[in-house]
């Protein structure tokens, strides 16, 4: 689904990633000229070579100097550049704050100061915590489980109090779990995926209890860059996600099937968060009524896709930080990228 965006000019930080990528494709396809800034700590630039219209600046954006430069002769911003893995956060809090928070406020800061159109800020379904009631509406009480999640939900109170405070045109979109090809960190799916065509029969995982609502990239993608040309929205807050949800036990033997496997499933205590969501199921009738925006690819359909790709392409995981401590990377250790 091509959304026309001609003429305009975009930064899209992140745009290296799994699904910066995907929003860097679909703004290059509707015409766009994208500047993507990405340190690569986890992103790959082959994700975004060949598409007409984007440049890449590699920097990062605790760098004030460089990130300036990339906001030069844009229009719009795209905020999607994290530390986005929860389990990372509980070794590293530090490290999640400096790049969650404090860049996202230096990047606030500048586009004030440039008159940015419209500053897009991506957050995350897991500000909320645990479900109180579903589906979860953009009302639900914020009650963050990690320190990843805290770290999304301090930067979204940042730059809505920058609206308030500086007419930051800023919308906040709080994705659910996303999924797709362009991998770039060991989430549930390239887990299992990695872990059945590398031909262990037993699949080792933590919780599998916990139920999520999976939205495909493309779709994830396509709600952000509606969130960046829709007038009259500047201030608001919205989720996308499809409604639908699976839990981990489910979600592994659609995989299973797909792939013609039937494993059985080992619980590794090492792979249990110390205070997990049990249930994240989206409310997005917000994101159709301001947006136009509603999921189009089912679950299988993009398990399919996806699994694909990993076959095509393997899954091969950088690292934000050296050393890392958990096991739970373990499964990847064939095709780690250094």
């Amino acid at each position: 689904m091509l959304i026309d965006v001609k003429g305009t000019s975009v930064l899209v930080t992140g745009g290296c990633g799994f699904l910066g990528s995907e929003v860097v494709k679909q703004l290059s396809r509707g015409g766009s000229q994208v500047t993507v800034f990405d340190n690569l700590s986890s992103g790959r630039e082959s994700y975004i070579l060949g598409q007409p219209g984007v440049s890449f600046i590699k920097g990062d954006l605790t760098d004030e100097s460089a990130m300036i430069e990339a906001m030069k002769d844009v229009e719009y911003v795209l905020h999607l550049a994290a530390l986005p893995f929860i389990p990372d956060s509980y070794y590293y809090p530090r490290d999640f704050f400096t790049t969650n928070v404090n860049a996202t406020i230096g990047l606030a800061l500048e586009a004030i100061r440039k008159r940015i159109k419209r500053f897009v800020y991506i957050s995350s379904s897991e500000v909320y915590g645990s479900a109180k009631y579903t589906p979860m509406d953009e009302n639900h009480p914020t009650l963050p489980q990690s320190t990843y999640s805290v770290s999304k939900l301090a930067a979204e109170r940042v730059v809505y109090t920058m609206h308030r405070e500086h007419d930051l045109p800023v919308v906040i979109i709080r994705p659910f779990n996303s999924f797709g090809p362009n991998i770039t960190q060991p989430y549930i799916i390239p887990e299992v995926v990695n872990q059945l065509i590398n031909g262990k029969k037993d699949v080792k995982l933590g919780n599998i209890h916990s139920r999520r609502d999976f939205t495909f990239v493309s779709d994830t993608a396509r709600g952000i860059i509606q969130a960046m040309i829709t007038d009259g929205i500047n201030g608001e807050t919205i989720n996308i996600g499809t409604g639908k949800s699976v839990q981990i036990r489910e979600l592994v033997g659609i995989i299973a099937d797909i792939m013609s496997h039937e494993p059985s499933i080992t619980i590794d205590a090492s792979r249990i968060r110390p205070d997990d969501v049990e249930t994240l199921i989206c409310d997005y009738s917000k994101a159709n009524r301001l947006l136009g925006w509603s999921p189009t690819v089912s679950l299988r359909h993009g398990l399919e896709v996806t699994i694909d790709w990993i076959r095509k392409n393997g899954v091969a995981i950088k690292t934000s930080f050296r050393g890392w401590p958990a096991t739970y990377r373990g499964s990847f250790d064939n095709n780690f990228a250094e």
